[in-house]
């Protein structure tokens, strides 16, 4: 899956990136027809411990699915957001099955 990294107003290391993208690859054992993927890396700017956002965004055919979990680092962020996609995913080949 071609998956862009977009980190707004820092640059990412590539350690993160590189955990980000071992995550994201693993959502194709669950639908393996998506198109391609997009993550984006945010500080908010909230004084609260969960500071840090990522959101998914993947492309499959047909529609886009969404994903935004904040957290206190990119990792947990990251996780969440995988984790909650992965039920996107799965509810979403279900319906497809359905028809």
């Amino acid at each position: 899956m071609k998956l862009q990294m977009h980190s707004i107003h820092f640059e990412a290391d590539q350690q993160l990136a590189d955990f980000i993208q071992q995550k994201v690859d693993k959502l194709e054992t669950f639908y393996d027809r998506i198109v391609e993927g997009e993550v984006f890396l945010k500080h908010n700017n909230t004084d609260g411990i969960n500071n840090k956002t990522v959101e998914i965004k993947l492309f499959v055919p047909g529609s886009t699915l969404f994903s935004q979990e904040d957290a206190p680092s990119f990792e947990a962020a990251a996780d969440a957001a995988v984790e909650a996609m992965r039920r996107q995913l799965k509810r979403f080949k279900e319906k497809q099955l359905a028809h």
